[in-house]
């Protein structure tokens, strides 16, 4: 399993943070005067989606039992048609755990029925769509977006939607860290977890729907009544100049709250798997979530600084009944977190899993805090099938790790391969970054240096120890401390290199695209204008060089993209997404930026 990465292209995609909004009928074809809309790219028909759809749910199991019709009826109030989309095929969102608990969320909620849909499946829509929703786990997926809209026959921008209109909400990791680029698109984002802020939403909407109101004031109303509601047209953003920086976002009405502050949920028990599908990026995983942000607080770091605070689940009243549950359709689990071994019972719950009566079980860990790795961790996952572990480093300069707040020694590193062979895996990935704040190339030679220790203590023990390191260019994220530091030019250069360098010595080297780094850049440093280069790169095809064609074709409207990705901003600068908060203010942010900057 892939390490949890929401600051680059990896991600493990277990965050329970989503919105949902309404939707328009869905009419194959019809298109309503006036309005503008990305083209369908029917790759595959609707039709053929129901057939796929039909065939993957023969596979599915379900650990839950969704509603039929209109859901449970033990409630007042007006049914809801709920159609919960995810923005890429169907193999890619179900093994988003998140995706799995918001659908059976929405499930069991009273007189609600959901239909799901993905951009090669789709269960049965109804003829009318009252809200949908859409799970944003990955930047990139922006083209599913559109195109989900577009098959729906829905206006892309909330301010072209009328009555007739479903709402359209969204969440995820994404819409949490920086909804603007998408903000026109959607007309409730849901910000933080999703675990009782999505019942509060659909719930405020059943009574709302019934009443003779606008769409606006009954967007007002779930705004002004559920928090962690952010309707994005309540609030007006004011630019120094048509190309220049925001100068301010602010409430257009009193009604609503000046900031959003993000959901948390707290409990003993987090999120598990509702389904196991062999038709799955990862086949036949059961997920269970033993801990969800991180307490290391690595300064890049979106999958720890957005879910703050960190919470771990009870292993006896969440962890092991749900892994029990899992066990009764497959021998196969996956513990996930954005630092799995920071659990304070993880010693406790390695011993309860080396128990005989998992034996035959297949176990696997997202992520390994490395100075955690022991011979008996290593030997519980060699026992139950598991070949590699996997271990975020960063880089191999211990002065650089400083400066990022990981708290990690190179002889830690070592040690942690050592046991792990003597554990019985057969191999180590370990993640990094290029291109982190103040990096220089002597901390790229110390990298080099740390895999050659890497690879001279393995073979001291004999055996085919393999190393593979997968590289991302650092991409600031909004919410962080390095929220302000822009992406390096000259990262591509050090992936180069260190590609030349580690194939000497037989390290598998995975770079992560330099050229989607910087679009990525775009996105998570974007503000609304930014909704205009992704219409039209969706336009042209969804490809690097579309953004650059839109970027051209938008010139004077917008800044540069040279300002959202390759420029440092100013700590003082009113960032696009400050109309809502998470769990640490942007002072508390500058000053842990202060203290790394202090290291340099």
């Amino acid at each position: 399993m892939e390490e949890c990465r929401s600051e680059s292209g990896w991600s493990m995609m277990t965050s329970v943070c989503f919105l949902s909004s309404p939707v328009a009928p869905a009419r194959a074809g019809a298109t309503k005067q006036g309005r503008s809309r990305t083209p369908a790219r029917m790759s595959v028909p609707m039709s053929q989606r129901a057939k796929n759809m039909q065939s993957f749910r023969a596979d599915e199991k379900l650990l839950f039992t969704p509603n039929v019709g209109a859901g449970r009826t033990d409630f007042e109030g007006e049914s809801v048609r709920v159609v919960y989309a995810y923005p890429n095929q169907y193999a890619v969102g179900i093994c988003s755990l998140g995706y799995q608990i918001v659908w059976a969320t929405i499930s069991d909620l009273p007189g609600v029925s959901v239909s799901r849909m993905f951009t090669n499946a789709s269960e049965m829509l109804p003829s009318k769509i009252d809200l949908l929703g859409f799970s944003m786990s990955w930047e990139l997926d922006f083209p599913g977006l559109f195109e989900s809209l577009s098959v729906l026959d829905v206006p892309r921008r909330s301010s072209e939607r009328s009555v007739d209109d479903p709402i359209v909400f969204g969440g995820g990791p994404v819409l949490t860290a920086n909804a603007e680029p998408f903000a026109d698109f959607f007309d409730v984002i849901l910000v933080g977890d999703g675990e009782e802020l999505l019942e509060e939403f659909i719930s405020e909407w059943q009574k709302l729907k019934g009443l003779n109101i606008s769409r606006l004031e009954a967007l007002t109303r779930l705004a002004a009544t559920v928090e962690g509601t952010y309707v994005p047209e309540l609030y007006e953003v004011e630019y120094e100049c048509a190309d220049g920086p925001v100068r301010s976002v602010k409430p257009v009405s009193s009604d609503v709250p000046s900031v959003v502050k993000k959901r948390t949920f707290r409990s003993k028990t987090l999120a598990a798997s509702t389904v196991i599908t062999p038709i799955s990026a990862w086949e036949n995983i059961h997920m269970v979530e033993a801990v969800r942000s991180c307490p290391e607080m690595c300064r890049f770091c979106l999958a720890s600084y957005s879910t703050l605070p960190f919470r771990s689940a009870s292993i006896e009243e969440g962890l092991i009944p749900a892994i029990e549950r899992g066990l009764e359709h497959t021998r196969r689990i996956g513990i996930l977190g954005a630092s799995v071994t920071q659990h304070p019972q993880f010693d406790e719950l390695v011993d309860r899993l080396s128990d005989k009566k998992y034996d035959d079980v297949r176990i696997s860990l997202s992520s390994v805090r490395t100075n955690s790795v022991t011979e008996k961790l290593a030997r519980m996952l060699s026992t139950h099938d598991s070949r590699s572990i996997t271990v975020a480093v960063e880089s191999g300069s211990e002065r650089l790790r400083k400066v990022i707040n990981k708290k990690l020694e190179n002889d830690q590193i070592v040690e942690a391969a050592r046991v792990a062979q003597i554990g019985g895996l057969s191999s180590m990935k370990l993640y990094g970054m290029a291109g982190l704040p103040s990096e220089s190339m002597d901390d790229v030679e110390e990298t080099l240096e740390m895999f050659r220790k890497l690879k001279s203590e393995s073979a001291k023990l004999k055996s085919s120890f393999r190393f593979t390191f997968g590289c991302s260019t650092f991409v600031p994220k909004a919410h962080t401390p390095f929220q302000w530091f822009p992406v390096r030019k000259d990262s591509d250069k050090k992936l180069k290199y260190l590609d030349k360098e580690l194939r000497k010595i037989g390290v598998d080297f995975r770079p992560e695209s330099y050229k989607w780094s910087v679009i990525q850049a775009l996105i998570s440093r974007g503000d609304r204008r930014v909704s205009m280069v992704l219409e039209k790169a969706a336009e042209y095809g969804g490809s690097q060089g579309s953004i650059k064609r839109a970027m051209k074709d938008l010139k004077g409207k917008l800044p540069p993209l040279e300002y959202y990705a390759h420029e440092e901003w100013d700590i003082s600068t009113c960032l696009p997404w400050s109309a809502v908060q998470m769990s640490l203010s942007d002072n508390l942010l500058r000053d842990h930026r202060e203290q790394a900057m202090s290291l340099v």
